[in-house]
């Protein structure tokens, strides 16, 4: 496995791989694995290509006051997780690398970003979409695999590869969760024993929007007083937002006739944590 540091390495390596008739496989990243990651990882490589995963906690989607200070890095332990599931490199850029002196460009998709987990965290999308963006333009890949925890940010870059004509193919791939139904998250490493166990209120409300869902229940104001309700009722959850919205806009919808995304995003202490499910007719 090879440990890339510049765009001109990237952009070698992907060079030598094309040669051999290879396509590139992506997983971008912020690192700290977990079971989620490597998920993305071993299907990047089940689908046949050779797989890139680039490590880069990109100051851009922190707010001011969010973590990225202590947002958890360990690139040894990385590395290794890596390497066991069959990567073929890591791409593993220095901030200034990234973003050089001088850098000023913003890349904004502009309705996607408003709902949601944008309300909250303002200039959050923009910072994705900028390194995105970025990241496809020096990997070139022909394929990039994305979780759907993150499902804004899934939507997001959907969009973007649409707008912007990007050849590549965005791969959604399933919710990796815990055994008690926790979803897999890197800040997860944030929460105390009590919040630990607090946290897992967040699926079992989404269990029980999908158990009514499945009973026949379609009014979208009785599903989400529901789901706030419950997890309201966990005296260490401090609830951020509980939306149920269309799946493909993410705007309010009041019945459920299409494909639709019940989201929420709750603080556990300084953790804040978000989920998802999707619910159809």
């Amino acid at each position: 496995m090879e440990i890339l540091r510049t765009v001109e390495s990237v952009r070698e390596w992907v060079r030598r791989q094309r040669a051999q008739g290879r396509a590139i496989h992506f997983v971008p990243t912020m690192g700290y694995f977990h079971e989620g990651h490597l998920s993305l990882m071993r299907r990047a490589k089940a689908d046949g290509g050779a797989v890139i995963v680039s490590i880069f906690v990109n100051p851009l989607q922190f707010g001011p006051h969010e973590d990225y200070a202590r947002y958890p890095r360990d690139f040894e332990r990385d590395r290794q997780m890596a390497e066991s599931v069959g990567v073929d490199a890591i791409f593993y850029p220095e901030v200034a690398e990234m973003y050089p002196e001088g850098f000023q460009t913003e890349v904004r998709v502009k309705e996607l970003s408003k709902p949601l987990c944008g309300k909250s965290r303002p200039g959050h999308f923009e910072g994705v979409a900028t390194v995105v963006l970025k990241l496809f333009n020096i990997v070139t890949p022909d394929r990039a695999y994305f979780g759907m925890k993150d499902y804004q940010q899934l939507r997001i870059i959907q969009q973007l590869v649409r707008d912007m004509n990007l050849p590549v193919e965005i791969v959604p791939c399933p919710i990796v969760r815990e055994p008690d139904g926790l979803a897999m998250s890197s800040r997860n490493v944030y929460l105390s024993p009590e919040e630990r166990a607090a946290a897992t209120v967040l699926y079992r409300s989404l269990q029980w929007a999908q158990e009514q869902v499945a009973a026949g229940e379609r009014n979208a104001h009785a599903l989400r007083e529901g789901v706030y309700q419950r997890i309201a009722a966990e005296p260490l959850a401090r609830i951020d937002y509980v939306e149920v919205v269309d799946a493909e806009t993410l705007q309010p919808v009041e019945r459920i006739e299409r494909p639709t995304l019940i989201a929420v995003a709750a603080f556990f202490g300084t953790a804040r944590l978000i989920d998802n499910t999707l619910v159809s007719p």
